[in-house]
């Protein structure tokens, strides 16, 4: 079993960042691909972002060249750095992890961004 806490939501003006981490413990031997979703108030889950355990990365077209995935396979961490933020980015951040049996989801970080 996995389990994922998540950081670093808040609350933060128009074109401004933030970071959020999503690290990952427990019975793990071994994470495939890491990601991001993120759920704004009313509408479904939408996927963000995503990377491999090779280090390659895909996004959303909504936050191309605005977002930035990262990971630390030491620490078991997945990052995702919001930059140029947009109110339309608000919305609660969920990780998601695969072990390469089963995949696993964080509680949700908060990202409010005012205009």
């Amino acid at each position: 079993q996995v389990q994922l806490v998540e950081s670093g939501g808040g609350l933060v003006q128009a074109g401004g960042s933030l970071r959020l981490s999503c690290a990952a413990s427990g019975s793990i031997f071994g994470i495939n691909h890491m990601g991001w979703h993120r759920q704004a108030p009313g509408k479904q889950r939408e996927y963000v972002a995503l990377i491999t355990s090779i280090g390659t990365t895909n996004y959303a077209d909504s936050v191309k060249g605005r977002f930035t995935i990262s990971r630390d396979n030491a620490k078991n961490t997945v990052y995702l750095q919001l930059n140029s933020l947009k109110p339309e980015d608000t919305a609660v951040y969920y990780c998601n992890v695969n072990d390469y049996t089963d995949d696993y989801w964080g509680q949700g970080t908060q990202v409010t961004v005012s205009s």
